[in-house]
């Protein structure tokens, strides 16, 4: 019998897009148009296509765990779901071997009307779990998601936390054979995912297959032995964690220090800039050991929300070496009104090691996560001074950071 769970081979999507005209008119729109049309000359619709992936071949054995890692708009979410059966593919094809389980988007099939008992033993069903096994995991369930004084009141009335918390904890307790998990390991607060990274260790543990899709490095190094990098729809690299951990630091590493990012309006919180400035307010792709780093963000609030706050990591080959929030130098605010917003951090010179930096950025409240842009910003730290150099030290500093400390000598 072959040990292979996942085999796909040339596989394709392509979707069809349309340029040219409103997609959305008022009726102001419409009356215009219907009067003015004689006047104007006929402008055509163009119809062309864009292949979300393209030539995609890859294996993965029994018992393997697999991270999906690419930029936003890789890919990485599509494959899934073609992976799923929810969606087909264009050509090509996927050959799955065992029963499937998907946690692809946290809560889909809850109904607000309905309380968290109710909701447990229907998102369970759409998931593929028998009444049995329901009743018989339905105590951990509820002790997972931390919910059991609220559990037979209907979720319309739970907090966002409460709700992605019970939504988890109702997928991460399916048992099937091969597992796709996108993106779930970012729901609730620090705490939760915390436990949610543990039940995916737990998972990965058991000898199921796992394709797991994160920009959490960390997680993708800790949880999986293999990976494939995608890029552009295209499949760039299929390897060890290792390799593939690297060739996507090696790939952020070409992104842009100043960087403008597309609003999102579906967000309470979207952050729509981010730029790495040296002590002058210029933007720069690489800094002396001696310099000071401001990194600024701007951010758009678009509902009141209590104790909002930023976060800040700063990791050196994925390994998360420095983490700040905003809200370091005193209480957190109990509200935050609607508005836009522009928040500077400055890491002090001769801090940082020389070597290649990626910037995570976090804006959550005390409950739920809103938006983890992982690598929003790239840069390099370089010992370019003269002084710096003559000091002797010309192999790489031991530790994560220079920690100048406070020192004082005297002579005995």
């Amino acid at each position: 019998m072959s040990d292979i769970a996942i085999r796909v081979e040339g596989l394709g999507k392509r979707y069809p897009i349309q340029t040219g005209g409103a997609r959305y008119k008022s009726l102001r729109d419409v009356l215009t148009n219907t009067f003015m049309a004689p006047f104007r000359p006929r402008q055509e619709k163009k119809k062309g296509d864009f292949w979300a992936l393209k030539d995609i071949s890859f294996e993965v054995k029994a018992g393997q765990v697999v991270g999906l890692v690419g930029r936003n708009g890789a890919g990485k979410s599509t494959l899934l779901k073609v992976l799923s059966r929810i969606t087909e593919p264009t050509v090509g094809f996927a050959d799955i071997h065992g029963r499937v389980g998907s946690l692809l988007e946290v809560g889909t099939g809850f109904h607000p009307e309905l309380s968290g008992r109710e909701n447990i033993f229907l998102n369970g069903a759409i998931l593929g779990m028998k009444r049995a096994e329901i009743i018989r995991k339905f105590d951990e369930i509820v002790a997972f998601a931390e919910i059991d004084r609220f559990i037979d009141q209907p979720v319309k009335f739970y907090s966002s936390g409460m709700f992605v918390r019970l939504a988890f904890a109702v997928a991460a307790h399916l048992e099937p054979e091969i597992l796709f998990v996108d993106e779930v390991l970012a729901v609730g607060d620090a705490a939760f995912q915390k436990k949610c990274l543990g039940k995916m260790g737990d998972v990965a543990r058991s000898g199921r297959t796992v394709v797991l899709v994160s920009h959490n490095m960390g997680a993708i190094s800790e949880l999986c032995t293999h990976g494939v990098l995608l890029d552009g729809g295209k499949v760039s690299l299929v390897g060890g964690v290792e390799e593939i951990v690297e060739g996507y630091a090696n790939m952020l590493a070409s992104n842009s220090h100043d960087v403008v990012l597309e609003e999102k309006s579906e967000l309470p919180v979207s952050v729509v800039s981010a730029r790495a400035t040296n002590g002058e307010g210029f933007a720069a792709a690489s800094f002396d050991i001696n310099e000071s780093i401001v990194l600024e963000f701007e951010y758009v609030v678009r509902q009141r929300i209590y104790g909002f706050q930023l976060s800040v990591t700063v990791a050196r080959s994925y390994l998360d070496i420095l983490r700040s929030y905003d809200t370091d130098g005193g209480d957190i605010p109990p509200f935050v009104d609607p508005g836009q917003y522009r928040a500077r951090m400055s890491i002090p010179a001769r801090f940082l090691k020389a070597g290649h930096y990626a910037i995570l950025l976090h804006s959550s409240d005390p409950q739920v996560v809103f938006q983890t842009l992982e690598g929003i910003l790239t840069f390099t730290v370089e010992e370019l001074s003269e002084n710096t150099v003559s000091r002797g030290y010309r192999q790489e500093r031991p530790g994560q950071v220079i920690f100048p400390g406070h020192w004082s000598t005297e002579r005995l």
